[in-house]
């Protein structure tokens, strides 16, 4: 029975790791950037994001960490991990790539090259990178979107295969 109840927490605490990040995500994507885009003093348009965004990625990591520990606990729990044999659980694939994609960002990628690449980019043509910086967090909103639909959906009933 105590298994289960720290299995109840680990679900409760992976969903609300996904609300915050995914919803961090989400207003970054259609309130931060696109507000920022309108701005016309370029250096201090890379100056608030820089700040906003900074304190943005400390939660995200905290969150995408938990997240990952938590999901993973739950598969081991249900033992569960042959079901990345099997198409009709699509959304945890989706989710686990989701979920390395955010980590490979946040932990590797941003701090060692997107970060300084960006001001980079920002200092050349700030308009220009602060448009690509707006599509790639649409797509990266877009799967995630897609990810919790499908996994809520399918965990509910939804079958498509």
């Amino acid at each position: 029975m105590e298994d289960f109840i720290y299995f109840g927490l680990a679900r409760g605490l992976h969903v609300v790791c996904v609300v915050l990040w995914i919803g961090g995500v989400a207003f970054i994507t259609t309130t931060l950037i696109p507000s920022l885009i309108k701005m016309a003093d370029p250096d201090k348009r890379l100056l608030l994001f820089e700040q906003l965004e900074g304190k943005f990625a400390f939660q995200a990591r905290i969150v995408t960490l938990v997240t990952g520990l938590t999901g993973f606990y739950m598969l081991e729990y249900m033992q569960a991990w042959g079901r990345y044999q099997q198409i009709q659980f699509w959304w945890i694939h989706l989710m686990t790539l989701i979920w390395l994609i955010f980590t490979l960002v946040l932990f590797v990628l941003e701090p060692l090259v997107l970060h300084r690449r960006f001001k980079m980019m920002a200092a050349e043509n700030s308009d220009r990178a602060f448009v690509l910086l707006h599509r790639m967090h649409i797509i990266l909103l877009a799967l995630s979107l897609i990810t919790v639909f499908g996994t809520v959906a399918s965990v509910h009933g939804l079958s498509v295969f």
